[in-house]
């Protein structure tokens, strides 16, 4: 009688801790918090299905554009197969209403943030590398991480990113002149004959976005965000939109993967394609989204999260 009722006690207890391992190990994740990065409060958002998945930092474009409110629409699948990490840059969304900062936004600051943040999320959740996801401003920083830190970054997933701004600027600026000629646009052949790059002013960044999104088929940025948007951050904009990654960084320590919008002429989509074939890496590839432009991530999200599990989980 003892030996059976042993022999019971054994079973609960196993099945007990196979039980308790087994919620441990795939329990829902869903934080919303506020966390020290850059010696500032900065808001995160973590969601994923399961926790024992890998980690995936999202950094957003702009700079300047919280992506908090709509990424669910690119992230639903990826929360599956990954611990999703949003983040709501340095004066940005929650962030920027948790506290506004007194130092001059740079380029070398909103990187030491990613490099923090990085390390952050490394330790949370007990991880050697993360994938690195970013739209944009957040793609060129995803890549500028990956290219200095390749120890720390898993994969570098670049969604229509800055890899040569300046020349994307002036592909685009030409492409816009010839479009304006074509169609007789007077106002327009008028306000682009205005514009140089780099950008020298708020208006002229302004005139660019502007007819920039009414010969893609776009709604126009308003005028007086565009103007607030320049004040904070057309310098550190202007100082990313100087690196050439195509002759700064030739090669990267880790896999780099680029999602480009066949139609993108914000982040021009031939200079993501010239990249690609010189670039050196582990592992490289480009992928393109044939009825996109520079918001692939939400023109064609599905297809997004598809390729990027695919990448990552065979």
């Amino acid at each position: 009688m003892r030996k059976h009722r042993n022999s019971f006690v054994f079973i609960c207890s196993f099945a007990a801790i196979f039980s308790l391992h087994f919620q441990t190990s795939f329990a829902k994740i869903n934080i919303h918090q506020s966390v020290t990065i850059g010696g500032i409060q900065q808001w995160i958002e973590i969601k994923s299905e399961k926790d024992d998945n890998p980690v995936l930092l999202f950094l957003h474009g702009g700079p300047g554009n919280s992506a908090m409110g709509y990424a669910h629409k690119f992230t639903s699948e990826l929360r599956k197969h990954f611990i999703v990490v949003l983040w709501d840059q340095r004066e940005t969304g929650n962030t920027l209403r948790l506290n506004t900062t007194n130092q001059p936004l740079s380029l070398s600051l909103m990187e030491s943030d990613v490099k923090e943040m990085t390390d952050y999320v490394c330790t949370r959740f007990s991880k050697k590398k993360i994938y690195l996801m970013g739209h944009s401003w957040g793609g060129f920083l995803a890549l500028r991480m990956a290219a200095r830190y390749p120890e720390e970054v898993a994969a570098s997933l670049a969604i229509s990113p800055m890899i040569d701004q300046l020349a994307s600027e002036k592909l685009s600026l030409e492409w816009m002149r010839a479009q304006a000629k074509k169609s007789n646009n007077l106002p327009a052949i008028a306000e682009l004959s205005q514009i140089k790059v780099p950008f020298e002013n708020t208006s002229q960044i302004y005139w660019h976005r502007h007819w920039l999104a009414i010969f893609t088929g776009n709604r126009p940025p308003n005028k007086i965000y565009v103007e607030q948007w320049a004040t904070r951050w057309l310098s550190a904009f202007n100082e990313a939109s100087a690196i050439n990654f195509r002759t700064n960084t030739p090669s990267f320590g880790c896999p780099v993967y680029l999602f480009i919008g066949e139609k993108d002429y914000q982040t021009h989509f031939s200079i993501a394609q010239d990249y690609i074939t010189s670039l050196k890496a582990e592992k490289k590839e480009l992928f393109w989204f044939k009825n996109s432009g520079h918001n692939l991530n939400l023109t064609e999200p599905k297809k997004l999260q598809a390729i990027i599990i695919s990448l990552t989980h065979n």
